[in-house]
């Protein structure tokens, strides 16, 4: 009797044993979920926290500097280094909103004026040749990195210092400069440097297209005297025949 007292004990202490063991693990896998829950909370917070608190979508961002009468702030966007071509979001936002500034009439003159000198981006450089400041026209009108419609079409400005600037740029056509070389306005700097095209300067051009240039040049009343001689000895006979026609 006193045997079987004792191991329906020790059963008895087992029993209690085993759900104390089983309470002690799941109190741990317990305790291991909570610690994961709260480094994912904790990365979480992290996450927002190194998030810009400031950042506006583009649109909103856009419609701000559109509108924005402060020249500081416009001048500073323009101003701004873009970011790294690698980083393809950043870099298309900025030069999304490099157009509004451009078309700001508040963003200070000498700032629109860099732009329109340095940006090879046609949404900006559009923006730019409707300004109307002449100076800022004019530095597009000289962007090598113009498209060579936005240049045809500054051939046709109001004013002659962009017009002129615009026939000189590498990037118009052949048809523009024939206009530019036919018209009664153009002045003799503009047209010295018409007359030369295909001879002296761009020699690997189209020989008809450039000579027929050069010969409007020589027909052009506003063409110098030291042009004309010049272009006496024109290799195309078209051109001598033009220069000899006015004597």
């Amino acid at each position: 009797m006193t045997k079987l007292g004792i191991m329906t004990d020790e059963n008895t202490t087992s029993q209690q044993t085993q759900p104390t063991e089983a309470a002690t693990e799941a109190a741990a896998e317990t305790a291991t979920d909570t610690d994961a829950q709260q480094q994912d909370q904790g990365a979480q917070s992290a996450a927002e926290s190194a998030a810009p608190v400031d950042f506006e979508p583009l649109t909103a961002t856009y419609e701000r500097l559109r509108h924005s009468t402060d020249p500081a702030e416009l001048s500073e966007f323009a101003r701004r280094p873009l970011p790294d071509r690698a980083d393809q979001a950043a870099f298309s936002r900025a030069t999304a909103l490099l157009e509004a500034v451009a078309g700001n009439p508040h963003t200070p003159v000498a700032d629109r004026v860099f732009l329109a000198d340095t940006m090879p981006f046609p949404n900006v450089l559009v923006k730019l040749s409707e300004d109307p400041e002449p100076s800022v026209r004019q530095a597009v009108a000289a962007n090598g990195d113009d498209k060579n419609w936005l240049v045809g079409r500054l051939t046709k400005d109001p004013v002659p210092a962009v017009r002129d600037t615009a026939l000189k740029n590498k990037r118009t056509s052949w048809k523009m400069r024939l206009e530019g070389a036919q018209d009664p306005t153009a002045d003799a700097e503009t047209l010295d440097f018409l007359g030369v095209l295909g001879t002296e300067s761009e020699e690997g051009a189209p020989a008809v297209l450039s000579s027929m240039v050069r010969r409007a040049v020589a027909l052009n009343p506003n063409t110098s005297e030291a042009m004309l001689a010049k272009l006496a000895n024109d290799p195309s006979a078209e051109v001598r025949h033009a220069v000899e026609s006015r004597r």
